[in-house]
């Protein structure tokens, strides 16, 4: 099975949770504090596999997660931090936000690893809150939740060449002849229901990769067919080989298929449309009407083209081609397909810090920045009570609320706490 589209969920590793604890030993009447911190959550990192070239293994399972940071521990013993996850994917696999379509990584390299989700920052020990005017705190600091996302793998081939051109025009036969490869062939329509890949050697001794593509149908474009997990494949090819069945044997116009396949690859991309094309005019060994050839050889010369007549299964005119193609590739330059400007690695930073919404006439506050103070307090402490208001102030929650109508006397829920509001 060849599998190029899979939806996982990710999630790196939570902080651990920072210690209460103050010094207990003979002879020390009132030791300070001394909690230690959480330790960090895993992150979650892919890298490339180079005995994958399937994401097959993802159909089965699609959850994941990095290990958690472990608590910390009193005489500042700090908690040992979570395993990082290391997610294996084939080479060519894209990686993109589920629910943004933001391309977090591309993995297009021998031992290529990228970071996509950090883990939590552990929390910090009752330690660290110790002041001249509180000297014994009794709170410390949660540990930071790791970030969950539901990713989507998409693998695209990395070929040099791309075939393409409707079903049943001898794609496969031509890789077959040409390569080592042995796709499967036979004389009815979608044959190939999977990219096949082959390596073209010359006489010269160069060699290059080319992929046969499924056959593209009218509509490709708009998800017809399988034709959005076609066109994927052939966005990373530095040039296409556009196979026409010249023949007539099936009473096709070979003008019309190629104006066809090039408006589904328009309208797939613009940039995929511009890349260079050599028109191989196949079947030649069974042309029932030569005057079908000749309107595709003046098309092909109005639009300044190249055309190559071939019979891939007698083999006739396959030589001129290949090292023509082999000249070609040495001029067209090996480009990133896919671009990130800014690699995005996602932190909590990135969520709205918090919400102000009104239910039943109460006040509510949440949001990952209110939930990460809420880790931090003991609700039985007055000196954490105090840290609590000045951290909701500093936040700019009192702010928001007050902008948002609250009077005094009013409920406000903050996560999961309810308190009455005064100034």
């Amino acid at each position: 099975m060849f599998t190029d589209y899979v939806k996982i969920l990710v999630k790196s590793g939570d902080g651990g949770d920072g210690a209460i604890s103050f010094r207990r030993e003979k002879y020390v009447a009132a030791g300070g504090p001394d909690g230690g911190d959480g330790g960090k959550g895993g992150d979650v990192y892919f890298f490339v596999n180079p005995d994958s070239n399937t994401l097959v293994d993802f159909r089965y399972k699609k959850k994941f997660k990095a290990q958690d940071g472990e608590k910390g521990e009193g005489a500042h013993r700090y908690g040992k931090g979570g395993e990082d996850l290391h997610i294996g994917v084939p080479i060519g696999t894209i990686i993109k936000d589920s629910e943004t379509g933001e391309i977090l990584a591309d993995l297009s390299n021998k031992g290529q690893e990228e970071l996509v989700l950090p883990g939590g920052r552990g929390g910090k020990g009752n330690s660290h809150f110790a002041t001249s005017t509180r000297q014994a705190p009794h709170f410390s600091q949660g540990g930071e939740k790791g970030i969950e996302k539901e990713l989507i793998l998409e693998l695209k081939l990395l070929a040099d060449v791309g075939l393409v051109g409707f079903p049943n025009v001898g794609k496969s036969t031509f890789l077959s002849r040409t390569t080592s490869a042995t796709p499967k062939i036979a004389d009815y329509h979608f044959t190939t229901l999977e990219p096949n890949l082959g390596v073209v050697k010359t006489p010269t001794g160069e060699s290059f990769v080319i992929a046969d593509i499924p056959g593209i149908i009218e509509g490709a474009s708009q998800g017809t067919g399988l034709g959005l997990e076609f066109l994927r494949h052939i966005e990373r090819t530095r040039l296409l080989l556009h196979v026409i069945d010249v023949s007539g044997s099936e009473g096709r116009n070979p003008v019309e298929d190629f104006n066809i396949i090039n408006s589904e690859l328009e309208k797939y991309s613009e940039k995929l449309a511009k890349r260079k094309q050599i028109i191989v005019a196949n079947k030649i060994d069974s042309m029932q009407d030569e005057n079908l050839y000749k309107e595709l050889e003046k098309m092909a010369k109005e639009k300044k083209i190249e055309i190559f007549k071939i019979s891939a299964v007698t083999g006739e005119g396959l030589d001129e081609l290949l090292k023509h193609v082999s000249e070609v590739l040495k001029t067209l330059p090996k480009e990133d397909i896919v671009e990130i400007v800014d690699k995005k690695i996602y932190t909590l930073e990135d969520e709205e810090k918090f919400t102000i919404t009104k239910e039943d006439g109460m006040f509510v506050v949440d949001g990952p920045g209110v939930q990460k103070i809420m880790r931090r307090v003991n609700l039985e402490d007055n000196e954490s009570m105090y840290y609590f208001q000045k951290c909701l102030d500093e936040l700019g929650v009192n702010k928001a609320l007050r902008k948002a109508g609250v009077k005094e006397g009013d409920t406000v829920k903050v996560v999961d706490w309810e308190l009455e509001w005064y100034d």
